[in-house]
């Protein structure tokens, strides 16, 4: 079988920050790295889900929800991948910074009620948080 587009990058190579990935049938995809790959270190399953959750929510709330396809972790769990139509890079920087400013202002998880999520359990509002504003201080650098 032939390889997909992120199994060809060299994940050794790859550095935290944010990464346009391809660009094919008019579908931008985004690989949001939070953690350096094979580092030893991972985001953790309950930020992970958690993270999702708020992003998903803020970016499909946003002005530019039309243009939002999907917001899904790695299973990896080093990030996250962002699929967009009609965006460029640096409207994607501005928008994750405001999703995550707003994301940070959250009290309660979205979604995270046992009727609207499948393992309403595993979340973790403080370390998603955490996560967050690490990342946030490499998309403001």
């Amino acid at each position: 079988m032939e390889k997909i587009p992120s199994f060809l990058k060299d994940h050794d190579r790859l550095a935290v920050g944010l990464h346009m990935q391809t660009d094919a049938y008019g579908i931008s995809t985004f690989d949001l790295r939070f953690k350096k790959p094979n580092a030893g270190d991972y985001i953790s399953p309950k930020a992970l889900h958690t993270i999702e959750h708020l992003l998903a929510t803020v970016l499909r709330n946003s002005r530019e929800k039309d243009n939002i396809v999907y917001f899904g972790p790695m299973g990896c769990r080093t990030g996250f991948y962002l699929l967009t139509r009609n965006l460029e890079y640096d409207r994607i920087k501005e928008l994750l910074r405001g999703a995550i400013a707003v994301a940070l202002a959250l009290e309660e998880i979205p979604g995270s009620k046992r009727e609207e999520c499948g393992n309403f359990l595993e979340h973790d509002l403080q370390d998603a948080k955490r996560e967050l504003k690490e990342y946030l201080a490499v998309l403001m650098s």
